[in-house]
């Protein structure tokens, strides 16, 4: 089984626009809406792979109830634990060339439903071979909530996972993930080269990078993986990525295989309208034409 968790997460909702004229009216063609959030959209892509996935991590409000909605309506199987707080939306602007992403900042979760998710978490990662943590954390979460997961699934046996951005990232090295995925700019904001970050704890590293593919430093080598050049939309592509590490750490593949896959499925995405789809065609057609070059 594999175990998303997504604290921060969100009511999706993208508008299909021709373009966005910012201080004016804007028409919207069309509108989409889904559950939301890093590890949300791991684990869609997963479901979609045919893997057991199951979601968890914080949920409030008539936005939560909308988000539990829709997942049992997609046949994700979740355990959200319940908050107070009204769960965030996120809005993507999805013009032809570009997409614009406003994210709200999420809830204040509380001292005693934060303690309340951590004994929810304990019990769910007796079933956990690989656990993914990722995406931002909400207000009143400690900013070093992925390094006390981390450790938590380590001590169960379970492999884990890490994408996230700033302090959460690094403080969740210190739990010693055996995968962490920054993209370009969350590398640089974190200040430190990839081979460093595998010093900081994390067991590999992988960096996605946009059009230039993948960078990936691991114990058993370094690579790159490029895919096709490819046009649409980038959010959630570096989700898809991590979809496919899942994958390639639960049924333990050569590095050479999960990157291959993981630069395959997340060009796919990129093809998709919306974060967290893929259409399988594309990805299969895509996997013979990655090059990967080793370092």
């Amino acid at each position: 089984m594999i175990i998303t968790v997504t604290l921060n997460a969100a009511l999706d909702i993208t508008y299909g626009m021709t373009s966005v004229a910012m201080g004016d009216t804007n028409r919207v063609a069309r509108v989409l809406e889904r559950p939301g959030g890093k590890g949300l959209n791991v684990a869609r892509v997963l479901h979609t792979l045919g893997e057991p996935v199951l979601a968890c991590g914080l949920l409030g409000g008539g936005t939560g109830e909308a988000v539990r909605a829709q997942l049992t309506l997609a046949g994700i199987d979740a355990a959200f634990t319940p908050i107070e707080g009204e769960s965030r939306r996120t809005v993507v602007l999805a013009e032809p060339d570009r997409t614009t992403l406003l994210n709200e900042p999420g809830p204040r979760v509380t001292a005693d439903e934060w303690q309340s998710f951590l004994a929810d978490f304990h019990r769910l990662t007796a079933t956990a071979g690989v656990v993914v943590l990722s995406g931002s954390l909400p207000p009143g979460v400690p900013v070093n909530a992925y390094e006390t997961l981390a450790v938590a699934c380590r001590r169960a046996g379970a492999g884990v996972i890490l994408d996230a951005d700033g302090e959460p990232l690094r403080h969740g090295l210190a739990g010693r993930p055996d995968i962490v995925k920054p993209n370009a700019g969350e590398l640089f904001r974190l200040g430190l080269p990839a081979e460093a970050v595998r010093r900081a704890g994390a067991t590999a590293v992988v960096v996605s990078r946009g059009r230039d593919g993948l960078l990936a430093h691991t114990p058993h080598g370094s690579w790159t993986a490029t895919p096709p050049a490819i046009t649409g939309n980038p959010t959630g592509a570096g989700d898809a990525l991590v979809a496919a590490l899942a994958c390639g750490l639960a049924h333990d593949w050569s590095w050479p295989d999960r990157l291959r896959h993981g630069a395959a499925l997340s060009a796919a995405a990129v093809r998709a309208e919306v974060a967290g789809a893929f259409e399988p065609a594309t990805y299969r057609a895509l996997l013979p034409q990655i090059r990967l070059q080793p370092l």
